[in-house]
């Protein structure tokens, strides 16, 4: 394995940190912070909800810290405890949109529907990047895992915790989809 500076600084803050230095904690947390963000922007939709989902994260690394056998696994680690945390704030999302949805839908039925929007033109990035934000979140996940914090397939199996075969499938899977999205897309203009 061929590790670089940061991956060695990492494994030298967490030693430290196991240790009980809060300023090794401190520059860990600022080390990994944007890429943990990043990650769990992906699942959660809202910037105040994305810090509070972080604040989570660094909760539980710090309390679970002390036992992580081996420092270079702190990546994987990390983003577990996002992915995680993530699912753990969409499911309680979902459960509140739920509760809203049938609190509403007597509301719904006494409003007239208001007309649809025409939408607006737009280019090929505007194209995909709506195309993805109709996926599924965990789709969603996975496509910036890779393409965008260019995660390996093997890292992607070990923090989404499946094999790297079924990482390998889903990607093209996505890929297939979001074609056939585009593909409609353009046919109907």
């Amino acid at each position: 394995m061929i590790r670089d500076s940061r991956q060695v600084l990492t494994e030298l803050l967490v030693l430290d940190a196991q240790r009980g230095s809060e300023r090794a904690f401190r520059d860990l947390h600022d080390l990994w912070q944007p890429d943990l963000r990043r990650m769990a922007r992906v699942r959660v939709d809202h910037p105040d909800s994305v810090d509070d989902v972080l604040t989570e994260v660094w909760l539980a690394i710090a309390r679970g810290l002390s036992g992580l056998d081996d420092p270079a696994c702190f990546p994987r680690w990390a983003f577990q405890i996002v992915h995680r945390r993530s699912a753990d704030w969409v499911r309680k999302r979902m459960l509140d949109r739920r509760r809203e949805e049938m609190a509403l839908a007597e509301v719904e039925q006494l409003a007239p529907a208001a007309p649809a929007a025409e939408p607006e033109p737009s280019d090929d990035v505007t194209a995909i990047r709506a195309a993805i934000l109709q996926l599924p979140s965990d789709q969603q996940q996975l496509l910036h895992l890779h393409y965008q914090l260019e995660r390996s397939i093997a890292e992607i199996a070990a923090v989404l915790d499946i094999p790297p075969g079924t990482v390998k499938s889903r990607l093209f899977s996505i890929r297939e989809t979001l074609k056939r999205k585009l593909e409609r897309k353009n046919s109907h203009e």
